[in-house]
C-alpha cells in the first residue's frame, strides 16, 4: 500500500490542562471539542544546524496536547502500534511535525503510528515552589498512552500490543516511564534511540535551583506571565546553565526525581527499573551522536562513547537484571557530502518523515533521496518486526547489532 493512501488522523486532542497543572483525560476517542492543532511555545532547536528546521509550520499555544494517528485502515485490524516520543532535549519538538510523518512505516509494514505533543521547556518541566513540581511532560506522555490503551482499537491498532519509540530526550522519556507504577501496561516493548542517559533526570534540589533561576529571569509570577517572556527568560536560563556546567548536552529543564511520578529519589541509569521485567527493549546510539554537540572542536569518539555506548552497555545490563530482553545496535551509516557523519538524529529519516520533511536536512548531505530511502525500508522493517514479535531479526545495513 503506497503512504499516500494511509489514513492520518489529527491532530486529534488526547487531553486539556491548565498552566503548571497536571492534564485531565479527554472523555471520547474524538477529543473534547475541536482540536487547535497547536504546539507547544517553544524556542529553536539546539540542533537547526545538523537537522535544519522544519519545513512545516503549526501554530503555538499552551493548548497542545494533541496526537496523530496513521494507520492502513479504521477496521478491527488489531495491527502493531508504534507511540513516538520526540526528542529535542526536553525543550522543543512536537509529535505533529511532517518529521515524524508515519506513512512510509504504516504503509510498508501494516502497524499504527501515534506521534505525540507534549509540554516543553517551563511549561513542561519547571520546578519552583509554589508554581510546579515538574514532570507534567512526563504526565503528558502518560496521558497520551492511556488514550492509546482506551481508543487505539478505533483506529486498526491493538492495544495489547503498543511499543512505544523515541529518541534523545523521548528514548529518556521512556527510561523514566519504566520506573513509574502508573505506566505498566501501557506499552509492552520499547525502543531507545540514542539516549543520553547520564542527565535522564536531576535530584529536586538542583531542579528547584534551576527554578529559581528562571524565575529571577522572568521577573513576573511564571502562572501569569505572557508566554512570549516565559521563553525569553527560558533562554536566558539556558545560556547561563551551559556556561555554569559546560554540558553540550544537559538542558536546563529536566524531570525531576522524588516528585511524582518519580518517586524514587535516587533514580538513574542504575535504579528503578522494576516496570522493565518482561519488556522487550530495542535500544542504540549512532557512531557519531557527539557530532551534533561538539562539532570539530572536540574528540566525536571518545565523547559518543562516553555519552552513549558505554551507559547503554551499562543499561543493557541493568535491564536483563530486571528481566527485560535486549538488543543493542549502533547506526554507522554516513551520508556522502554531510560533515556530520553518523550524527544525532541520523537516523530519524529512516523511520519517519518523507523527501519533502527532509530536503534540506544538512545532516543527509547530498545523498539522494533514493539511497536514504533504500536503507530506510530495511531500518523500518526491523523496527516493526520488533514491534510484532520482539525481534528486529538480523539487523540491515547500516545497522550493526552489537553483543551487550
Amino acid at each position: 500500500m503506497d503512504s499516500s493512501q494511509m489514513i492520518r488522523s489529527g491532530p486529534v486532542r488526547y487531553a486539556t490542562a491548565e498552566r503548571f497543572a497536571r492534564p485531565r483525560p479527554v472523555t471520547d476517542p474524538s477529543g473534547d471539542g475541536p482540536s487547535s492543532g497547536r504546539i507547544c511555545p517553544q524556542p529553536p532547536s539546539r540542533l537547526d544546524a545538523v537537522m535544519g528546521p522544519p519545513l512545516d509550520t503549526h501554530p503555538r499555544g499552551e493548548d497542545c496536547l494533541h496526537l496523530t494517528v496513521t494507520t492502513p485502515a479504521r477496521d478491527a485490524g488489531a495491527r502493531p502500534v508504534l507511540v513516538w516520543l520526540h526528542g529535542g532535549g526536553f525543550s522543543s519538538g512536537a509529535g505533529l511535525l511532517d518529521w515524524y510523518d508515519g506513512g512510509a512505516l504504516a504503509a510498508e509494514q501494516d502497524v499504527v503510528v501515534v506521534g505525540v505533543n507534549y509540554r516543553l521547556g517551563a511549561l513542561g518541566y519547571l520546578c519552583l515552589d509554589g508554581v510546579s513540581d515538574g514532570n507534567l511532560g512526563l504526565f503528558d506522555q502518560l496521558e497520551a498512552l492511556r488514550w492509546v490503551r482506551d481508543h487505539i482499537a478505533a483506529f486498526g491498532g491493538d492495544p495489547g500490543n503498543v511499543t512505544v519509540l523515541g529518541q534523545s530526550a523521548g528514548a529518556l522519556s521512556i527510561r523514566l516511564l519504566m520506573a513509574v507504577p502508573a505506566a505498566r501496561g501501557l506499552f509492552h516493548r520499547a525502543v531507545l534511540q540514542s539516549p543520553p542517559l547520564s542527565i535522564a533526570a536531576r535530584p529536586p534540589e538542583a531542579s528547584r535551583a534551576v527554578g529559581r533561576r528562571f524565575a529571577g529571569f522572568l521577573g513576573t509570577d511564571p502562572r501569569t506571565a505572557d508566554p512570549d517572556a516565559l521563553l525569553a527568560a527560558q533562554r536566558r536560563t539556558a545560556a547561563a546553565h551551559t556556561q555554569e556546567t559546560g554540558s553540550p548536552l544537559e538542558p536546563p529543564f529536566l524531570p525531576v526525581t522524588g516528585t511524582a511520578p518519580l518517586d524514587t529519589a535516587d533514580l538513574d541509569a542504575e535504579s528503578g527499573l522494576d516496570g522493565a521485567e518482561g519488556l522487550d527493549i530495542l535500544q542504540g546510539w549512532n557512531a557519531d551522536d557527539m557530532s551534533a554537540f561538539v562539532g570539530g572542536d572536540g574528540d566525536v569518539a571518545a565523547s559518543t562513547r562516553r555519552e552513549y555506548e558505554e551507559p547503554l552497555a551499562r543499561f543493557a545490563g541493568r535491564l536483563r537484571q530486571a528481566g527485560a530482553r535486549v538488543t543493542t545496535y549502533r547506526l554507522d551509516w554516513r551520508p556522502a557530502g554531510s560533515p556530520f557523519g553518523a550524527t544525532h538524529c541520523l537516523e530519524l529519516p529512516l523511520l519517519l518523515g518523507s523527501r519533502a520533511a527532509w530536503r534540506r536536512s544538512p545532516m543527509l548531505g547530498d545523498t539522494p533521496w533514493e539511497e536514504t530511502d533504500r536503507l530506510g525500508v530495511a531500518v523500518r522493517a526491523a523496527w516493526a518486526s520488533f514491534a510484532r514479535t520482539g525481534d528486529p531479526g538480523p539487523l540491515p545495513d547500516p545497522l550493526t547489532t552489537v553483543p551487550h
